[in-house]
């Protein structure tokens, strides 16, 4: 599967499973390394990198950026081999 089919599913799946979330794609010519979608949902943000599978490499500074975010708030890869784990991790984050 292609990095944008995946990312295009994983936003209809956000905004299903997180109804009325906005979930925004990132520009990262302005900034490379920032995820590539952030999601709002109440109160609350995400960002997810989104990769074709676990083992794609990681452009510069994509860690960086996903860790630094996850101190803030939630941040994570995610790809088809690990989507159900994050979500579930994501649910957990936008409960609390």
């Amino acid at each position: 599967m292609l990095e944008n089919s995946f990312q295009s599913k994983l936003i209809k799946e956000l905004k299903t499973l997180f109804k009325g979330c906005i979930v925004l794609k990132s520009d990262s010519s302005h900034i490379q390394g920032i995820p590539d979608l952030l999601i709002l949902y109440n109160n609350k943000w995400a960002s997810l990198e989104c990769k074709k599978s676990e083992t794609s490499p990681k452009q510069p500074n994509q860690e960086y950026y996903v860790n630094l975010m996850n101190e803030m708030s939630f941040s994570r890869f995610i790809s088809p081999e690990k989507k159900e784990e994050v979500l579930r991790e994501l649910e957990q984050t936008f409960k609390y």
